[in-house]
């Protein structure tokens, strides 16, 4: 990872010096590292970081016909309004995490403005974000690493629901949307 890192991070150098604001996607596969990867960079670099975690739809959101849609599952409308749109225009804000363990959202979160802006998370760079961002970054991992991680990290109930669930729709998103193909650059971590 840290040879990742530092290649990023000339890359973010490099775009600090032509850009008043730089906005840089993290998307990639579950447990490929994406919010490891954005807390190293914020350790090394001010900056913001956003969680699409935090954006995933609520229940009463989830309806059949957006489920199917590619990147679905996520809420890119409440996204772009609440962080992008205020983040591209440098103006402090605040927005609300969604909780998936409790299923509401939470207590707003105040942000104050950065030069350097990091999203990361699956869904980061859906088709109605993209335009937003400086740099779109893609991450990779093995399939067996991937289910190793995820079973470490979440246990054989959940890591089940991953394998059945969530990497389907991941895998649909980045096929429909060709994420990985397009990103500016592209790492596999092991």
């Amino acid at each position: 990872m840290q040879t990742i890192v530092a290649s990023i991070l000339q890359k973010i150098d490099i775009l600090l010096k032509e850009n008043s604001r730089v906005l840089i996607a993290i998307d990639g596969r579950c447990a490929s590292g994406k919010t490891t990867l954005a807390r190293q960079l914020q350790n090394l670099r001010a900056c913001n970081v956003f969680h699409m975690d935090d954006f995933f739809l609520r229940p009463e959101q989830r309806t059949e016909s957006r489920l199917k849609s590619p990147g679905g599952n996520v809420d890119c409308e409440r996204f772009l309004k609440e962080i992008l749109i205020p983040v591209s225009h440098g103006i402090e804000f605040e927005y609300q995490p969604y909780d998936c363990h409790t299923q509401k959202l939470t207590a707003p979160v105040h942000v104050t403005p950065s030069p350097l802006n990091i999203i990361e998370g699956s869904y980061s760079c859906h088709p109605a974000l993209w335009d937003y961002y400086t740099c779109r970054i893609f991450l990779t991992i093995d399939p067996e690493t991937q289910r190793k991680r995820i079973l470490a990290r979440n246990g054989p109930e959940s890591a089940a629901v991953f394998q059945q669930r969530w990497i389907p729709l991941e895998e649909q998103y980045f096929e429909a949307c060709q994420i990985q193909r397009r990103c500016d650059c592209c790492y596999t971590t092991v």
